[in-house]
């Protein structure tokens, strides 16, 4: 049985992350997990917070030229309903800052993870499936398909919503389903975007065009989320791409002209899942391992992205001090540390989202009024654009100050 102090389960990007800032830290950690390199039409839109991160760990200068952006956050109302507002912007100089975030293909930042985790010493990497976790008492063991058996007091379960290691630790789920499945694609376009990100609500859910950088052959380009009902879905995904490409023209009200899909498209259905405990004996939770919510607002990877950087500091704090990494006071801290965020993120999607899906008119009457509100009330609309980049105070891995604490710490750091 292969001895470590800790074992990351799970080699998405919030997983990858966290086998990283560990090891930096001068945690000797397995990763393990098979990595999913599919090119397959998804992006993700990291916040300040999480930017900061991939800078302090080394990531950043890696795919910088692969993302774009965001400067303002645009709102259309496309509901139909009688209390329809104009559109409001978000515009992130409001806040002094030159952008609210990047967007980005999820394969980018998941390669580049992989190459940086790579080059540290402190990580052994295996790509095998898990067959069993089991927890003893003053340690995790993961037992993998080809046989090996690795060790560790601390176990993190960043392997995304059917997490093995979130079941070993007996941590009971709130699961909930949407009506609806959203679309998902990269086009390119006519018009620039000008760095703006549009979402425009309608009665089946938020239809969200993205900004992307150029490539040579396509100098205008966005990311699609379209949620709709299933059997419209159904209907749209098995039009060929030049006619998927007219529909979203006409849903986005032709805001960037022409419209051609570029590579594949995807579809999944839309559902919510937040784990009961984020902790439980020798286990800390990650990412979708613990949280899962519709594509609203950019919040489901920045949230474990958090996840990631509070977990880290704890952990980082009782190694200096020779501590038990997996002790019952780290995981009742990162618990305590992580819980509120969690809820306040999965209510309010959850809230936004369903308040949609409702044609009532006391329904209309509230988003409607919060809408105006947003649009008339500025320290309002300061306020919410606050917390939507980076809530509260930030763990130390998030912050500038730290940019290079955390990568020159241990001796395993390649860079």
């Amino acid at each position: 049985m292969q001895p470590f102090e800790g074992i990351v389960v799970g080699a998405g990007a919030t997983g990858v992350a966290t086998a990283i800032g560990l090891a930096q830290a001068g945690v000797k950690v397995a990763l393990v997990g098979p990595a999913d390199l599919r090119r397959n039409g998804r992006t993700v839109a990291l916040w300040a917070g999480s930017v900061q991160m991939l800078r302090n760990i080394g990531i950043w200068q890696d795919i910088s030229t692969h993302a774009e952006p965001i400067i303002t956050m645009r709102l259309v109302d496309d509901t139909g309903s009688i209390f329809t507002q104009p559109p409001v912007d978000f515009c992130a100089g409001e806040l002094g800052h030159d952008e609210f975030g990047f967007n980005i293909e999820n394969f980018w930042l998941v390669q580049a993870l992989l190459a940086k985790a790579e080059t540290q010493a402190n990580i052994t990497r295996f790509t095998a499936l898990v067959q069993k976790v089991e927890l003893l008492p003053d340690q995790g063991m993961v037992r993998l398909e080809t046989g090996q058996s690795l060790c560790a007091p601390l176990l993190v379960g960043a392997e995304g919503r059917q997490s093995p290691t979130r079941a070993a630790a007996l941590i009971e789920v709130r699961k909930w389903d949407y009506p609806q499945v959203a679309l998902t694609a990269i086009f390119s376009h006519q018009r620039p975007h000008k760095d703006i990100s549009t979402e425009f609500h309608t009665r089946s859910g938020p239809c969200t065009l993205v900004p992307l950088p150029a490539e040579p052959d396509a100098p205008h380009r966005s990311s699609l989320v379209w949620l709709m009902r299933p059997p419209e879905a159904s209907r749209r995904s098995q039009l060929s791409d030049a006619d998927f490409a007219q529909a979203v023209e006409a849903q986005v009200q032709h805001l960037l002209g022409w419209m051609q899909v570029q590579g594949s498209r995807a579809q999944f259905p839309m559902s919510g899942m937040v784990a009961k405990r984020m902790s439980g004996h020798r286990v800390a939770l990650v990412g979708e391992a613990a949280h899962v919510f519709p594509p609203i607002g950019a919040q489901g990877l920045n949230l474990g992205m958090r996840d990631v950087a509070g977990l880290i500091d704890l952990v980082t704090q009782a190694h200096d001090t020779c501590g038990d990494l997996g002790s019952e006071a780290v995981l009742h801290a990162y618990e305590r540390a992580r819980r509120a965020d969690i809820e306040l993120r999965t209510r309010g999607v959850d809230v936004l989202n369903t308040a949609l899906l409702t044609d009532l008119l006391p329904a209309d009457f509230m988003r409607g009024a919060g809408l105006l509100a947003l649009a008339n009330i500025a320290p309002l609309r300061r306020a919410i654009m606050r917390q939507g980049m980076n809530p509260g105070n930030p763990p130390p891995l998030m912050r500038a100050s730290k940019r290079q604490a955390i990568g020159n710490r241990a001796a395993g750091n390649h860079e």
